[in-house]
């Protein structure tokens, strides 16, 4: 997966946005946190076309395993999803249960994320 470090002041974060790759499988989301670790940061950003289809159908499972496997390692996760971006049914339930804890949180925009992501190191 690609990604960058982003720093702001004494703190640092990895965003990923690429499209190249998406975080289909568990491995994806350890190789997201190996860049996390690497990079001497426990914050990620991760946009909306990095998750592949079925990180939004509940019953794959793959949304729970890879939000497990954040908060496994404790990488405080931001994740930047329009309302109208396939948020609908079950996956918009989980989402408004996960927006109200400390590990992973679902943003319309990059700036009130990067506030989330910043504002309790």
């Amino acid at each position: 997966m690609n990604y960058r470090l982003i720093e702001k002041g004494h703190n640092k974060y990895i965003e990923c946005a690429s499209v190249e790759t998406s975080l289909h499988n568990e491995q994806d989301a350890l190789d997201l946190i190996a860049a996390c670790i690497e990079n001497s940061t426990y914050l990620l950003l991760l946009h909306a076309q990095v998750f592949s289809d079925d990180f939004f159908n509940l019953k794959s499972g793959l949304a729970g395993n890879v939000l497990q496997k954040f908060i496994n390692y404790r990488v405080k996760t931001a994740a930047i999803i329009s309302s109208e971006l396939k948020v609908k049914g079950k996956f918009k339930e989980m989402l408004a249960e996960s927006n109200q804890g400390n590990d992973f949180r679902v943003f319309d925009n990059v700036a009130d994320a990067e506030t989330w992501l910043l504002g309790s190191n």
